[in-house]
């Protein structure tokens, strides 16, 4: 289903017609590479741009070049899965003109984000900034849904709040109100940064508040973990970011069945990733980026820990690469302790 011709009635369908996973925006992490590595791994139904901020006027194109080149070849990765793009700001104005520019650039949907917890973004009024005040959701969703056309769906992502849980009814129903055509969820506050438990009881509650599809998002880093945040939200769709860096199949064992990849076989993804990410940008960006997913799988795959750690002070791709090549399969278990946390993100 190509995502840049997908009509309302098509969108309706996509939801409707069998439980989705969504590769989440992870913003410094989940590039167009990464992007193109996951879907074509197996188990994403649509993909969701990095933020783009947006300030007080119409960004460059270079801007949407740079953020989401899968406009320029579809709307979609290599694979075929749909690419939204994610804008970021608290001016309803800007938001609406550019994300009219995203749309005739041949964007198949429109997401904003309402959710990002950085410092930095929140003291310039963007991301979980606005869920203060949930009627700031509602304007700028209502902006940007006046500003495109109607066939291109318009939605949000979203916290249980800024300080406290207090005002989720209401920002669900803002984002509805606005127009938009779903809301994920991300369940945790912003405050709560991605400190564990999420709370997916929260998410069930927005859920039944509004009559748009809801996808649960937080905390997602095994099958038995989709299984139970489904269960507890009520939710058929599910968006995973960081337990798909750390588990890069988790989306085609939830959609399949199958068994883990083995660590042979992750390999020739890291390699192939590395190799990608020079031709995307340049050698250092690359290093950067093997580093940051390799620190990541480390949470998933046994001994990886170890092969951080020699590679770790590698600055050139290639010797780095020769490195893994010569590396012997390491035993395959899932991290016991669950002390799962964010890939950070290296200075590129």
């Amino acid at each position: 289903m190509s995502g840049a011709t997908l009509t309302a009635p098509s969108w309706d369908e996509f939801w409707n017609s069998q439980n989705r996973v969504l590769l989440a925006p992870m913003e410094g992490v989940v590039d167009a590479v990464m992007r193109d590595m996951i879907t074509k791994i197996g188990g994403v139904d649509l993909c969701v741009t990095e933020f783009i901020r947006v300030t007080d006027r119409l960004l460059p194109l270079s801007d949407f070049k740079k953020y989401a080149p899968e406009l320029f070849s579809s709307s979609k990765t290599p694979a075929g899965t749909p690419v939204l793009i994610q804008f970021l700001g608290g001016q309803p104005g800007p938001m609406a003109e550019n994300a009219a520019f995203a749309a005739s650039l041949g964007a198949p949907g429109i997401d904003l984000n309402f959710g990002c917890p950085a410092k930095t973004v929140n003291r310039h009024d963007g991301g979980a900034a606005l869920l203060r005040d949930p009627s700031r959701i509602f304007d700028v969703v209502s902006a940007v849904r006046a500003a495109v056309p109607t066939t291109i769906p318009v939605s949000a992502k979203v916290r249980l709040g800024f300080e406290n849980k207090d005002r989720h009814l209401e920002i669900a129903k803002a984002a509805e109100a606005g127009g938009a055509k779903w809301l994920t969820v991300h369940a945790r506050t912003r405050d709560e940064g991605y400190r564990p438990p999420a709370h997916w009881e929260y998410i069930a509650r927005m859920r039944e508040a509004v009559s748009i599809p809801v996808i649960a998002n937080g905390e997602v880093w095994t099958l038995e973990d989709y299984k139970r945040c489904r269960e507890v939200s009520g939710c058929r769709h599910v968006m995973i970011g960081r337990g798909l860096m750390s588990a890069p199949d988790l989306a085609k064992q939830i959609q399949t069945g199958a068994a883990q990849t083995p660590w042979s076989e992750v390999l020739v993804w890291l390699i192939d990733f590395g190799l990608k990410s020079r031709e995307y940008r340049h050698d250092h960006y690359a290093v950067c980026r093997v580093k940051q997913w390799l620190k990541s799988l480390a949470k998933t795959y046994l001994g990886v820990a170890e092969l951080f750690e020699r590679l770790k002070t590698q600055e050139s791709l290639d010797p780095m690469l020769a490195i893994l090549r010569e590396s012997s399969t390491h035993a395959v278990t899932e991290i016991a302790d669950g002390s799962h946390q964010p890939a950070a993100a290296l200075a590129l």
